[in-house]
């Protein structure tokens, strides 16, 4: 099987590892040709300097090259790219059918409308029943083999299989799920919660105050939840708590590093310089006019 990821940064390397722990022929693309060249020559990626990609592993700036033939595309770029990865799988396919297995693992709104993503790719891809990958997981603790679960989430229980297939494997656990808004919705709005515990550790609020935002997060994130059609035990599981828990306590989420860099009195262009793609940012602009 030829998996494609499309995103070469920290998460979509890592899948890319993971696919090929599991046994798929992977390549990798990323849009930026200096990225790749730099990439085929230390075979890593700039954020997992430790985690060699093997040579089996293909490296393209290519597009057409990269989703030629793919039994499966597994989206990986920042939410404000996603709908230029859509408009560019669809100049590549003029009829609007795909033959592969579509997935993200994308967490956010789109940024254009505040939607969620899936409504995206049923906007290009109307006939396509596609799968969301999303849980708590940490690039690195991926790259490095350290024990991780996950969902794979489509109204469509064999496209889920098919991802659940090709990334379950040793350390790694894959669940399947039917319910795409709420995955999507879990991973999206914890971002910005991520960003209000480091906002509250950073001055100082102390365990109590973060314990209370967590929880009080987890009712927000039920309530835009149900108005969105979503269910409430989603949220109780991997998705939602589980990402939440994650994204709050542990600085390795960027989202809480750039919560604690507002804290110390940086700018927010001065945090993203240092931090990167800080995808709360967008997400909380998203909630809140989805909130009103």
């Amino acid at each position: 099987m030829k998996i494609s990821v499309l995103g070469a940064g920290a998460w979509g390397t890592a899948l890319a590892l993971q696919l090929a722990n599991a046994g798929a022929r992977v390549t990798l693309w990323t849009h930026n040709h200096a990225q790749a060249s730099a990439m085929l020559g230390s075979r890593v990626v700039r954020q997992l300097p430790n985690h060699p990609i093997p040579d089996s592993i293909h490296i393209t700036a290519d597009f057409s090259e990269a989703v030629e033939d793919a039994d499966g595309i597994l989206i990986s770029v920042p939410s404000h790219a996603f709908e230029d990865t859509l408009q560019a799988l669809s100049d590549m396919n003029e009829d609007g059918h795909l033959s592969a297995h579509i997935a993200w693992a994308t967490k956010g709104f789109d940024p254009r409308t505040n939607g969620l993503l899936h409504q995206r790719v049923m906007h290009y891809f109307p006939d396509l029943t596609a799968t969301v990958l999303s849980g708590p997981t940490f690039a690195a603790e991926v790259a490095a083999g350290l024990p991780t679960a996950m969902v794979a989430a489509s109204l469509d229980g064999l496209a889920a299989q098919f991802w659940t297939t090709h990334l379950h494997a040793g350390h790694f656990r894959v669940y399947t799920h039917a319910d795409v808004a709420g995955v999507e919705i879990g991973g999206a709005v914890k971002n910005v919660m991520a960003i209000a515990a480091g906002v509250s550790d950073g001055l100082g609020f102390g365990a109590n105050a973060r314990a209370a935002l967590v929880s009080r997060a987890l009712a927000e994130m039920m309530r835009l939840g149900a108005v969105l059609g979503a269910q409430s035990e989603t949220f109780m599981g991997l998705t939602g708590l589980g990402d939440l828990v994650l994204t709050c306590t542990d600085n390795q989420s960027r989202n809480r590093r750039f919560g604690l860099a507002l804290a110390s009195g940086k700018s927010v262009a001065e945090a993203q310089t240092d931090i990167g793609t800080v995808e709360g940012i967008a997400a909380a602009q998203s909630v809140v006019a989805l909130a009103a």
